[in-house]
């Protein structure tokens, strides 16, 4: 058991105490006027245009690959020549 007396804790003074009180308030934000902008519209815009490139890039790859074997008279098979004709004839698959 304790004996004796409790010692008392210091306390500020009361003008102190208003003044801190005074000072808390609302946080001030240096990015007001300059917002962030959201970053998934830039990493959707380069996702396209990443596959619009690799696209374009097999199929000039496919081009030239078809165009040797035309010119090396290399018979193609039957599915190889279906889809020859079907890229000729110019139409557009599913994007």
């Amino acid at each position: 058991m304790a004996q004796g007396k409790l010692k008392a804790k210091a306390q500020l003074p009361k003008d102190v105490k208003n003044k801190k009180s005074a000072k808390k308030g609302s946080a001030i934000t240096k990015r007001a006027n300059r917002p962030i902008q959201p970053k998934k519209k830039g990493i959707v815009e380069a996702k396209k245009l990443k596959q619009i490139v690799h696209k374009n890039v097999n199929k000039a790859i496919e081009e030239e690959l078809r165009s040797r074997a035309t010119s090396d008279n290399k018979s193609l098979s039957a599915a190889q020549k279906a889809v020859a004709e079907y890229h000729k004839k110019g139409a557009s698959g599913p994007s």
